[in-house]
């Protein structure tokens, strides 16, 4: 049986931030369990800052852009394999 994957997806144009400041520990790392309230990353845009939640549990298998990378509405930012 395969595990299904949930894929976080980017709701705007902007930069994709791991960590909520630069001299903080980031949200999450690969195959972290996360719940689906838990905050991801962050994705800034024009100074407005919008966190990203998991909305799934499980865990995380994949980050898919680094740290301060621009972003697309609707890139896929992580994988998250569904309990």
């Amino acid at each position: 049986m395969t595990a299904e994957t949930h894929v976080v997806k980017s709701p705007l144009m902007g930069t994709f931030y791991r960590t909520p400041s630069p001299d903080e520990k980031p949200f999450v790392e690969q195959g972290q369990r996360v719940n689906a309230s838990d905050v991801v990353c962050i994705i800034e845009s024009m100074k407005v800052f919008t966190e990203l939640r998991a909305g799934r549990p499980g865990v995380v298998k994949r980050i898919l852009v680094e740290n301060e990378e621009l972003v697309m509405k609707n890139q896929d930012l992580m994988e998250i394999e569904i309990d």
